[in-house]
């Protein structure tokens, strides 16, 4: 069986163009698939609490289930990279993600029996949840497996600047489609976007498997639980941000939404472009201890803003911080992983995410129906601090050695 390093060039000897250059078709694909997320963020909400009548929890528990369903996933798909390659990974995630599309689309014939639809965008949302868990995973596994790990920085980078860069891009047009066709649009948007994405993906070059057994999923979470924890913490911003952020402006009658959303995906995705390189340069822990403060400080902002331009500089913000601390403490967690279970490493720290999203969606909401949508950003805040401890840790002497699993 070839070595993961044999299906490509050695990464030492590739110039940064040349890394660029083997990942970029690979992010334009994840750019297109991840529309099917960015579409519905800022309308899915007020479609559960405007149009059916869903509580401020019942919204929180609908947008938490695609992370809850991500987190189950994430073992399946860490895998599936390893043992059958990334490429078929990222196929498969695409295909259910269509098929997320569909269920919007059929959740849309039962709104006059309220709970049944909630029932179906459920459906949607939990295959929506598998569906990300292979395309983040299968895309990571695969650009590592393309230009070597010590790149894993800027792979985590440049999938990054696809996703957010979805996000960004997706939420006024999920707007914009809203108002021309209504939810409908959107759904019908959500179907066809992964379709394209799979188009894209038919011609790239896979890497070979590199592995023939699965690493069972414990060992590998064992090795990336603290770097892990530290996404877990930091990613409560984005989590409050995707979950509330459209509530929060109806609630203060502040109007364009979307525009957080562009705002936090523009600055994600211009910190990745701008500083990218830095968590494999100078190191994933330091890079982390500075973004969560960054990150820390725009939720704050959010929380005390009297006015939608404060809010859209604590979105920048926030998605300025954010956009570093998660490939900072995921150079942390390759490090921790033997190339044989790389794919399995991927999908256990990206489990984290899926924790923090998966709670944070629900317990926001309960917060918000008992304190008011602003305070969910005043807890962000804090969850955010918090992980400057683990950044701190990670910097300790006493994890400095790596042990492989």
């Amino acid at each position: 069986m070839r070595s993961p390093s044999s299906s490509a060039p050695p990464a030492a000897a590739s110039p940064k163009a040349h890394v660029l250059r083997q990942l970029l078709p690979i992010a334009l694909a994840v750019f297109v698939g991840f529309l099917t997320i960015g579409l519905p963020l800022p309308v899915l909400p007020l479609h559960l609490h405007d149009t059916l009548g869903m509580g401020t929890l019942a919204v929180g528990v609908v947008i938490g289930a695609q992370f809850a369903a991500a987190l189950l996933s994430r073992a399946w798909a860490g895998a599936m990279a390893d043992t059958q390659g990334a490429r078929r990974a990222v196929i498969a995630g695409l295909v259910l993600a269509a098929c997320s599309g569909l269920a919007y689309l059929a959740s849309l014939a039962f709104v006059a029996t309220p709970a049944t639809s909630v029932g179906v965008l459920l459906l949607g949302r939990l295959l929506l949840g598998c569906a990300e868990s292979l395309v983040v995973t299968g895309a990571l596994s695969w650009g590592v497996g393309l230009v070597g790990p010590h790149n894993a920085g800027k792979v985590m980078a440049w999938v990054g600047v696809a996703m957010y860069g979805a996000y960004a891009a997706g939420a006024p047009a999920g707007v914009a489609l809203q108002a021309q066709w209504g939810f409908g649009g959107v759904a019908a948007a959500t179907v066809l976007t992964p379709l394209l994405a799979l188009v894209l993906v038919a011609g790239l070059r896979p890497v070979a498997p590199s592995a023939t057994r699965r690493t069972p999923f414990y060992q590998v979470l064992g090795a990336v639980w603290l770097p892990g924890l530290g996404l877990a913490l930091s990613s409560v911003g984005f989590g409050v941000i995707t979950a509330f952020v459209a509530l929060l402006f109806a609630a203060m009658e502040w109007g364009n939404a979307a525009l957080a959303f562009t705002c936090f995906g523009l600055a994600f995705i211009g910190a990745r472009l701008l500083f990218g390189h830095l968590p494999d340069q100078l190191g994933g822990a330091r890079v982390a201890l500075v973004c969560v403060l960054i990150e820390a400080l725009g939720l704050l902002l959010i929380w005390g803003a009297d006015s939608a331009s404060i809010a859209y500089l604590g979105a920048a913000l926030t998605g300025f911080g954010y956009s570093l601390a998660f490939p900072g403490f995921g150079v942390e967690a390759v490090r921790r992983a033997a190339p044989q279970s790389r794919g399995a490493a991927m999908g256990a720290y990206v489990a984290f995410l899926d924790i923090s999203l998966g709670i944070t969606g629900p317990a926001a909401g309960a917060l918000a129906g008992a304190w008011g949508v602003e305070a969910v950003y005043l807890v962000g805040a804090l969850a955010v601090a918090l992980s400057l401890l683990v950044a701190l840790r990670l910097l300790s002497s006493a994890y400095r050695g790596v042990q492989h699993v």
